[in-house]
């Protein structure tokens, strides 16, 4: 049995927050990785921090974050890691937005138990682990809570018209087009995991994603979703698991459910 508590990965997300948004206030440059994607000093700063708090709070478990692995620390993932993205949406910040997050996630045999999302330049909190998901509000720069966390819940019921949230990046593809006139459904864009938070708090009731994401991006998301009662699921429908060195901790696809009606029919579909 673990002994991780949530409050602590909060309060470590709302440090890594005032880091981000004193680097932002102080003025940055950014750096393309050879991946292509943008890299700040606040990446790097926020992720050092979480990792050292981590560390402190259970030095047996190991991290995996976006920034170790990609200057080449990969720990071993053993039954229990954390899963770490700094700063996600590191585009959004760059360009000046708001949809930018904080995202930690503890792993126990491959299944993202326990997550929390923080969005510094709005303030939204979400945090989940089993048998409860929450969101509130807290002020970036100080780390004091504005709205203090309450229960959230995603929506049990099929809409009238489905609610679908994408990428301002990804989702604007022939694929995420598609299935959305599949469903005749709505779309909404946002960046970063504040889309699975959409989900969790009854604000939509799918998000699909086509093409390679990291673990890093999904696994607190995945952790409050399903604490909301919802879930994710791979392109053909099978569950998602987490720790895979060997493919370079990436997931080929997913589609996030509110429901199982929700996932249904997303898998018909899928499937047209």
């Amino acid at each position: 049995m673990h002994s991780i508590k949530l409050d602590d990965l909060v309060a470590l997300a709302l440090a890594a927050g005032r880091e981000i948004m004193a680097v932002r206030d102080a003025g940055f440059s950014a750096e393309e990785k050879l991946d292509g994607s943008l890299v700040t000093l606040a990446d790097q700063r926020a992720e050092a921090l979480i990792e050292q708090g981590l560390a402190r709070l259970a030095p047996d478990v190991p991290m995996i974050g976006e920034e170790a692995v990609a200057a080449g620390r990969i720990p071993e993932a053993g039954a229990r890691f954390f899963c770490v993205d700094a700063l996600d949406g590191t585009r959004g910040f760059v360009a000046g937005g708001a949809e930018f997050t904080v995202n930690i996630a503890f792993v126990e045999s491959g299944v993202p138990l326990m997550g929390v999302v923080f969005a510094p330049a709005s303030g939204d909190l979400y945090a989940g682990e089993p048998g409860r998901a929450m969101a509130g509000r807290a002020e970036a720069r100080t780390g004091a809570v504005l709205n203090p966390l309450c229960p959230i819940r995603a929506r049990p019921e099929t809409p009238a018209q489905w609610r679908i949230m994408a990428s301002d990046y990804s989702g604007r593809n022939e694929k995420t087009h598609d299935f959305i006139a599949a469903l005749n459904g709505v779309a909404a864009h946002a960046s970063s995991s504040v889309k699975f938070c959409r989900l969790a708090e009854g604000a939509a009731e799918l998000y699909p994603r086509f093409g390679n994401v990291s673990e890093w991006d999904i696994a607190a998301g995945h952790s409050i979703l399903t604490a909301a009662g919802g879930g994710l699921m791979t392109l053909d429908g099978a569950p998602i698991t987490y720790g895979g060195r060997d493919g370079g901790f990436l997931v080929q696809g997913f589609v996030a459910y509110a429901s199982e009606a929700a996932r249904d029919a997303a898998l018909t579909a899928l499937k047209r």
